[in-house]
């Protein structure tokens, strides 16, 4: 009942249990019941998200080649007036502090008679409240330097990446690289940081239909280029797609095979997911810089280049590597086979916000609509293969 809600475009727990007395389909499928609408089956759901692509390698829809990687943002259930930025939560801790320390001296007052208190105002309470609220707001600032500290990690690994790059770039030129060197990344967190009390694990991020932000998290989707089927998926709090490649990879059941290689943008890019593909004995495609909206003509009639020599930089050797006929074919395909599976997604189905609340819980509803959207695309499939 669950997947057949989410194929058609009905997300909320509640509308599909209302569905169970005045839907056909739904209460066909229910069989006269009426599931709760608390009922989940989160940790169940990823078995059955690789059972059906067994069946589906069983029916000969799907055969595990070449398959594309992207992100896109989802809404979280969660709203922006519930955040509070790093630098707010600073000014409030202090202003809630001053506020105990001077309910605290007018309670004394008023305990040696030198103030009268209103009826209505209770010493006591009003203290708790506040205590309460320091007590959240140092738990969201301990939440948002830890999130500081695992970006600066992840930063200067990423800085040191590109100052190799110079390093090399240097000695196969024999003169230094132009433009400044990259800045160094700084510890701490930023005045911008935020925090959302509604939902801690969403972040703010930009969105992806215009240049505001809101509260989202990365949802991520592998697909099989031919058949389109969904082969893995995968969803973090990371505002970037560039530490989303290993998981989405690893998230591959070996049970349906290992892909032969993978097209990423370049939004994807980086030596460790190299290494990474590698490792996973997958080749990688993954652009190196921004695809022109344009190609010149004369794009057409180039040479191939000449094939980089064995000290050059990973990055010279995959430049190399997506210029090849080969690589052409195969990260050409990676617009028309995953871009538009994640605009079905959100278009056809009309996914565009979670309900529930929760890294762990956000991820199984993920894993329930990609669940959703196989189901209809074998459906397709099978008619196309005469296979009804």
């Amino acid at each position: 009942m669950l997947f057949y809600g989410y194929a058609t475009g009905v997300f909320s727990s509640r509308k599909i249990e209302k569905a169970t007395y005045e839907n056909i389909p739904f209460r066909f499928i229910a069989g006269g019941l009426h599931p709760d609408h608390d009922t989940t089956f989160l940790d169940e759901i990823q078995g059955q998200f690789v059972k059906t692509l067994l069946i589906a390698q069983e029916a000969g829809v799907l055969n595990l080649g070449n398959i594309s990687l992207d992100g896109s943002k989802i809404h979280a259930d969660a709203s922006k007036s519930q955040a509070v930025s790093y630098k707010r939560l600073i000014e409030l801790e202090v202003q809630l502090k001053a506020e105990v320390h001077e309910l605290f001296t007018i309670g004394e007052q008023s305990d040696q008679g030198e103030l009268q208190l209103p009826d209505d105002l209770v010493i006591a309470d009003e203290v708790a409240i506040r205590q309460e609220r320091l007590v959240n707001l140092a738990q969201a600032k301990k939440v948002l330097e830890e999130r500081a500290q695992e970006r600066y990690e992840a930063e200067k690994i990423e800085h040191e990446a590109k100052l190799r790059e110079r390093k090399e770039k240097a000695s196969q030129n024999g003169r230094k690289p132009k433009g400044p060197e990259p800045k160094p990344p700084e510890p701490g967190p930023n005045d911008k940081d935020q925090y959302n009390f509604t939902d801690p694990d969403s972040r703010i991020m930009k969105n992806s239909t215009n240049t505001g932000v809101d509260q989202h998290y990365n949802v991520q989707v592998a697909n099989d280029q031919k058949s389109l089927l969904i082969v893995a998926h995968a969803l973090s709090n990371h505002p970037n797609d560039k530490q989303e490649a290993i998981p989405t990879l690893s998230a591959i059941s070996p049970e349906i095979g290992k892909p032969e290689a993978a097209a990423m943008d370049n939004g994807y890019f980086s030596q460790t997911n190299i290494h990474a593909c590698e490792e996973l004995g997958i080749e990688s495609f993954i652009a190196t810089g921004r695809e022109p909206h344009h190609l010149d003509w004369h794009t057409f009639f180039r040479e191939q280049p000449e094939p980089p020599t064995e000290d050059a930089s990973p990055k010279v050797k995959l430049a190399y590597k997506l210029q090849t006929e080969i690589g052409q074919a195969i990260y050409r395909l990676r617009k028309s086979t995953v871009e538009p599976v994640i605009g079905i997604i959100k278009e056809i189905l009309g996914f565009r916000q979670f309900s529930l609340r929760g890294l762990w819980a956000a991820t199984g509803e993920w894993c329930l609509v990609c669940l959703a959207f196989n189901l209809k695309r074998m459906h397709i499939l099978w008619i196309e293969q005469g296979l009804y």
